[in-house]
């Protein structure tokens, strides 16, 4: 089924650019269900997307890239589409992800850069036929779950009793009425370091954005400062974080004025921390279900290793909240350790 839709593919292209042939290098896709391939037309690079229908939001990404470019954020052109077989031809933002640009000389003015981009990405507005989907409790938890049934179940075969059940859900319970608590805005959902690219002329771009929905106020900003994949000292973090609630709040006072959309002058430096503390939990937890899940359900083992980063910062945070100490002792004294005798 692979190759034949790769070579529908290759037929489509070739129409669309009045070619006899084209060769597609397959690039790295992402964990969803999209595949992605570049080619050359004429010296010109160009981005084919393989994005079944069935599995991919495709009339979220034509919404919501056309409202990215109406903000004057920078998102891949759409060349060419055919919703029926679920291709897309864009252009071509090269290769360098913004994780490939940050070091520790370099990480504060970068990730300065892209926070710059929140403020207009939390006021995006997308037209009305397409409706935004809500991070809502029952979106949240079934997230949470995927870390019980996949991570738990599956891969540590760790069974819950009906106590541990019980305390994990009022764990869950903390984050989500966290999240619901906070301002609501547009989310990216998935704004992290692999998902911003470093265009030729140094600005970002931004890409993978078809699953955004109208969610809490740090999601995003916790998705690029807790990235899965690299941490960073805790100070850092703590700086850029500031920097991210002052830029927010400036944009939405002004925002309010004009468009009613939200006043954060009243937010407090502590009820930002624990917001950001929590989304981050809540988000970690998700991923490393995710990543489990990515290997036995969908034959994609290179996430595993991505693993012990998340329980490391479902561990230390946890940590800092006595309402969520079962979750603590849980992931410190059973989870991590039955990862280390598999990885053994």
């Amino acid at each position: 089924m692979v190759n034949l839709r790769f070579q529908l593919l290759k037929r489509w292209l070739c129409e669309q650019f009045a070619v006899d042939s084209i060769e597609l290098t397959p690039i790295t896709g992402d964990a969803g269900f999209r595949s992605y391939s570049r080619f050359v037309i004429e010296n010109k690079t160009f981005i084919a997307v393989d994005a079944p229908g069935d599995k991919s939001n495709n009339q979220g990404f034509l919404a919501i890239q056309a409202a990215f470019l109406k903000k004057g954020l920078l998102v891949p052109e759409i060349l060419a589409k055919d919703l029926r077989q679920g291709f897309f031809c864009l252009s071509d933002f090269g290769d360098q992800l913004f994780s490939d640009t940050l070091t520790f000389t370099t990480m504060n003015n970068q990730y300065r850069k892209a926070i710059d981009l929140l403020p207009l990405i939390s006021t995006i507005q997308v037209d009305s036929s397409y409706d935004l989907p809500l991070y809502d409790r029952q979106f949240i938890l079934t997230e949470l779950e995927i870390f019980v049934d996949w991570l738990l179940a599956e891969h540590l075969a760790i069974q819950l009793n009906l106590q541990d059940k019980q305390s994990l859900a009022q764990c869950f319970n903390v984050l989500v009425e966290s999240a619901l608590g906070q301002p609501q805005v547009f989310m990216h959902r998935d704004f992290h370091s692999r998902n911003i690219m470093m265009l030729a002329d140094s600005n970002l771009g931004i890409i993978d954005f078809q699953d955004a929905v109208l969610g809490p106020i740090t999601y995003d900003i916790v998705s690029l400062l807790r990235d899965c994949y690299i941490r960073w000292p805790d100070a850092e973090i703590k700086s850029l974080f500031t920097y991210f609630c002052q830029k927010m709040t400036q944009c939405h006072h002004w925002e309010g004025k004009a468009f009613n959309v939200l006043d954060l002058k009243d937010i407090s430096e502590l009820k930002w921390q624990q917001w950001f503390d929590l989304m981050g939990l809540q988000r970690h937890i998700k991923a490393a279900g995710i990543f489990a899940r990515l290997n036995y359900r969908d034959n994609k083992n290179g996430y595993l290793k991505d693993i012990p980063l998340t329980l490391a910062y479902i561990r230390d945070i946890s940590a800092l909240y006595p309402e969520l100490s079962y979750m603590h002792e849980l992931v410190k004294n059973k989870v991590i350790p039955a990862l280390d005798k598999i990885k053994r």
